[in-house]
């Protein structure tokens, strides 16, 4: 039995659906399961990391598991979501884990990257079997601009100009799905990208051409995507990191073999993700 933590999530929801059409045995933790939507053939359980024993509940009987916690980086000392979460694995006899993780891996030297280390060491250093995702940019942060489109054609997108090797979550589930069900994974870091580097101003671009319809950036100051990101509730030391790191340039832009080495296959294009998702962007009849 695998179980998907983060079942709601971009990566979670695509891995869900990828395990249950392979027909793998998956289990779905949420902290909603009377809400939750899942294909057929998948057990939904209740599991929140506040709550530790729910994780032992959800996680008891599986024996491998998809580990992504959504813990906002700084809101404690810790990240206590990831220490909580490998324990419940080790408590349940998980004899392999795989963690979605960041693309620097918590290399850089600031509060982002202190806490990303942390998180991964709970891991590598468990005792249990693991395999590290660590994408670039989700090209679903585009659905972000949906509820902006659905009502104008006006978008407004900070760091618009910022380069990135975009990847399609879908490509990051289905290295999961290899690494949770196929041999030669264990205790291994894979880097990801997409196949094209863009960056949100080409990417509004693309997605204006699959709908049909004009669409027009507008990108806010520096300042104002700070106050928005601290509204949206990250802390100083976050907001400061990102901007940082945002003005250095250059972290995950670049093209990397990984998926299709994997794989065996090239990863998708961020023109195929709008295809596949033009109806986000639609406004409701």
């Amino acid at each position: 039995m695998i179980i998907v933590t983060g079942a709601t999530g971009h990566v979670g929801g695509e891995l869900i659906a990828q395990l249950a059409a392979a027909q793998q045995p998956v289990r779905a933790m949420t902290r909603r399961p009377e809400v939750m939507q899942a294909p057929p053939g998948v057990e939904v359980v209740y599991g929140d990391c506040d709550d530790e024993a729910s994780l032992d509940a959800a996680f008891d009987g599986a024996d491998r598991a998809f580990l992504m916690s959504a813990q906002v980086p700084c809101s404690a000392k810790r990240p206590t979501h990831d220490l909580r979460l490998v324990r419940a694995a080790r408590q349940a006899g998980i004899r392999h884990v795989v963690k979605l993780s960041v693309y620097d891996g918590g290399s850089v030297d600031d509060a982002l990257g202190a806490w990303h280390r942390q998180a991964e060491a709970a891991v590598t250093g468990s005792g249990l079997d693991w395999t590290l995702l660590r994408p670039g940019r989700f090209m679903s942060n585009a659905l972000q601009w949906a509820p902006a489109i659905r009502r104008s054609d006006t978008v407004h997108i900070p760091f618009a100009h910022r380069p990135a090797a975009p990847i399609d979550p879908a490509d990051i589930a289905a290295i999961a799905v290899a690494a949770l069900t196929t041999d030669g994974h264990d205790n291994m870091v894979y880097q990801l990208s997409g196949p094209e580097i863009r960056t949100p101003t080409e990417e509004l671009r693309i997605l204006a051409e699959t709908l049909g319809r004009p669409l027009r950036l507008v990108e806010p100051t520096i300042d104002q995507a700070k106050t928005g990101m601290l509204r949206a509730g990250m802390t100083h030391a976050v907001v400061e990191a990102i901007v940082a790191r945002v003005l250095a340039g250059g972290d995950g832009a670049e093209v990397l073999a990984t998926v299709e080495r994997v794989l065996g296959r090239p990863p998708r294009t961020f023109a195929d993700w709008t295809r596949n998702h033009a109806g986000a962007f639609l406004a409701a009849d």
